[in-house]
């Protein structure tokens, strides 16, 4: 349908590969920090720059201490925190590590979001990346990447890194902020300053003490140590405690702030419609149509999709019907076609050797080999919080209110399509109502920047339910051929030979063609890193072949709750089981035995053995499968108790046992790995994205279930004491969960489920 009358319209952005992230812009006042010793940690990094810019900025009531703390005269402990909160507790975890080495009354502690600063770049994101490198090489590489993330700015929240990363630099913040209290202490009370310490809140010498409060502003004017002492673990007062998080009270009485609940002067609503996946051109649209309903203030047209603005959101969604969009026709759009290419792509597809240990192929070519095909589907983020940002321009200067994962992803989104430098660019993190690596993305924000220059009005864009499942970024659908060979011990079997063969696309890939198209290859590529989880693993399993077969689909993928792991762990896991049963074995004992070198794995599913209960058969109809699975620097063994008959599932109980290294507070890591849990359940019993002409079957929670609080089960969660180095917990307990319920339901039926999800299938 061609348009009746004119509308704005948005060019075609340039080339994604021809467009740089911008420089970061020098004219924000503030002090200059140079980077010492500690510097390098605590307020700046030690190669590119030399000096840098500190935009936090206190206020009249306040003392900056360094550029992770400052101190409010009325005994506010304020910490700068990174990472987007979207209920994972990082407004809780991090500033309690600080506050632990300060000696902060817990009661007096807030947070405020830091601003886009190299300061406060996630340099912890290659952890995962490196940890099989020797440990020089891998203590260089962390260090190379770290200042690459520090020189553009990098803040991102994801990978389950928040605590792994930040950790060692909040608490020589701390430290650091603590000592130079003390010593301005000292000076008021002539002592040294080594006989001063600190505690709940207050600076305390003998019979003397002082509040932060008021001392703060002296201590700020100390020269910043360059080598700050650590508390010792018998001060610590806070870490390992499961002290009250700082998000609640506002979430339980609703003064806390979403994206949707931004408001602005003169704030008007947009709703917006995509075409199919694949992002085909939009060919026309009734703007005639759309305008006449009451309310509708504006139409404005992107390449791909059409926006209607209006006196509330409800109006300008309906009148998209109205305008009826239409979109260039695709040569082969996502449909059940892509099932058959991906089961194909284990054969044809491009192969890359991830892992490739003794003559695994020779062995797997002999008679005996086990077989076993299995497959998962697309996958929904569903965050119950659709996305949606706030965007408003004033004299050029481009201000975003947006749910974001990424404050500097989001500012180059912007910047790339509104042709300016970041520097005019300024992102307002909110609260999330979910992220799960959906709100990485910066699809929805710079659609709302666009619209509010076109219609010159703050405007607030919200996706509708339909048009956040349709234009998601799914987890890839993937299928597996897994092979065993067993070899007879004086013990009896184990397993002489393991092959892994995964088809599925590059998620990796198709996401940094999006929000890094700088830094993406010009076309996916086999790889180890899109089948992680699948190699590498802590069982001693003889002759070893690990391969990624990259098929490419038509369907836009992206960074899902444990990536690559969230499908690894179901074949991997559910593979194990079936060995254990051709050896015929007990599944804890023939894990067990494969762990006889990873004593932390082995001591993880002692713990879930003990709190979960024994394995198979519980009751008739019942029973109780097992899974563990490493990921993000976490230990998880699940055992799910599931019930059965035909034409349904039930999930009575999930026992998670986790070691994640040195707990911040406990609390936290257990909702974590309950809610991982629960939304690896949901995948499995439901998770289920189908595509017909290039658009999602699915256009509400109807067509995508999540499990419902009637289906949800029992949630028991162990945390292993540990003192290796604290490692991710907001995604480590989904992986395990779908093997964990399919090993069960072999175990009540005699069947194997190797297609997921699960209902229906009994």
């Amino acid at each position: 349908m061609a348009d009746t009358d004119p509308a704005p319209e948005i060019a075609a952005a340039p080339s994604p590969a021809a467009v740089a992230p911008p420089k970061r812009g020098t004219t924000r006042r503030n002090i200059l920090i140079g980077t010492g010793a500690v510097g390098g940690l605590l307020l700046g990094y030690a190669v590119w720059p030399r000096k840098q810019r500190l935009n936090w900025v206190a206020g009249p009531d306040e003392s900056r201490i360094n550029g992770w703390l400052k101190i409010g005269t009325d005994g506010r402990v304020i910490v700068a925190v990174p990472q987007a909160e979207m209920g994972q507790g990082v407004y809780t975890a991090l500033p309690q590590i600080l506050a632990d080495e300060l000696g902060a009354d817990w009661n007096t502690v807030g947070v405020e979001p830091a601003p886009l600063n190299p300061v406060y770049a996630n340099r912890g994101m290659a952890a995962d990346a490196t940890k099989k490198m020797p440990a020089l090489f891998r203590g260089i590489a962390n260090w190379g990447i770290g200042e690459v993330m520090s020189r553009f700015e990098v803040q991102l929240t994801g990978g389950s890194s928040s605590v792994r990363a930040y950790e060692p630099t909040l608490r020589l913040a701390g430290a650091a902020a603590r000592e130079m209290l003390c010593k301005a202490a000292a000076r008021r009370w002539d002592a040294d300053p080594e006989d001063l310490d600190t505690a709940n809140g207050f600076v305390i010498y003998k019979a003397n003490r002082i509040r932060f409060a008021d001392i703060a502003g002296e201590a700020a004017q100390e020269d910043m140590p360059s080598e700050p002492t650590l508390r010792s673990p018998s001060k610590n007062r806070l870490m390992g405690k499961a002290v009250q998080r700082i998000d609640i009270p506002a979430k339980t009485n609703g003064s806390a702030r979403f994206g949707s609940d931004v408001r602005l002067p003169g704030l008007v609503y947009a709703a917006v419609r995509s075409g199919p996946t694949g992002d085909p051109a939009l060919t026309g649209a009734n703007v005639a149509a759309a305008r006449a309903v009451p309310g509708v203030l504006d139409v404005v047209k992107g390449p791909t999709w059409v926006a209607v603005v209006g006196t509330s959101w409800w109006l300008a969604n309906n009148a998209l019907d109205a305008a009826a969009p239409q979109f260039a026709a695709q040569p082969k759009p996502a449909g059940p076609w892509m099932a058959k290419a991906l089961r194909d792509g284990l054969d044809t597809g491009e192969i890359a050797v991830a892992q490739d240990e003794g003559d695994a192929a020779a062995l797997l070519a002999k008679p005996g080999t086990i077989t076993a095909t299995y497959s998962v589907p697309f996958l929904a983020h569903a965050c119950l919080e659709p996305m949606n940002a706030t965007a408003r321009i004033t004299d050029g200067h481009v201000e975003v209110w947006a749910p974001t994962q990424s404050l500097t992803l989001a500012t180059w989104a912007v910047s790339r399509a509104l042709g300016i430098e970041d520097k005019d660019v300024t992102v307002y993190p909110t609260l999330l109502g979910g992220g799960f690596g959906r709100k990485v993305e910066v699809d929805c924000i710079v659609q709302a920047a666009l619209i509010a220059r076109a219609t010159k009005r703050p405007v607030q864009l919200i996706y509708s339910r339909a048009e956040d499942i349709a234009q998601d970024k799914f987890r890839p659908a993937a299928v597996a051929r897994m092979r065993g060979q067993l070899e007879p011990t004086a013990a009896g079997k184990r397993v002489g030979a393991w092959g892994a063969r995964i088809a599925v696309p590059d998620p990796a890939w198709s996401m940094m063609r999006r929000v890094m198209p700088s830094f993406a290859s010009d076309a996916p590529k086999a790889g180890a890193g899109s089948i992680e989880g699948a190699f590498d693993l802590p069982y001693d399993l003889g002759a070893v072949l690990a391969e990624h077969a990259l098929v490419d689909l038509p369907v836009a993928s992206g960074i899902w709750r444990s990536v690559g792991h969230s499908f690894t762990g179901f074949f991997v896991e559910s593979f194990i089981d079936e060995l254990a049963h051709a050896a015929g074995a007990d599944p804890f004992a023939f894990r067990l035995a494969l762990l006889a070198g990873s004593p932390r794995h082995a001591a993880v599913l002692r713990a879930v053995m003990r709190l979960g209960g024994p394995l198979g058969i519980v009751e008739p109809g019942v029973a109780r499968g097992i899974a563990i699975h490493e990921s993000f620097g976490s230990i998880v063994a699940v055992i799910a108790e599931v019930a059965a008959k035909p034409g349904e599932i039930t999930v009575r109980r999930l026992s998670g046992a986790i070691d994640c290294g040195q707990t911040v507070n406990p609390n936290i890591v257990a909702a974590q790995v309950e809610g991982a849990m629960l939304f690896g359940l949901s995948a499995a019993l439901t998770g289920d994205i189908q595509f017909e002409g290039g658009r999602t079957t699915a256009t509400n929670f109807d067509g995508a279930p999540l499990l419902s609080m009637a289906q949800a089960p029992v949630t028991q969660v162990v945390i292993m004491p540990s003192t290796a180095p604290p490692g991710g917990v907001g995604e480590p307990g989904t992986p395990p969960v779908a093997p964990a319920v399919a090993n069960a339901l072999f175990a009540v039926t005699g069947k194997r489920f190797r297609d997921l999800p699960l209902v229906g299938k009994v």
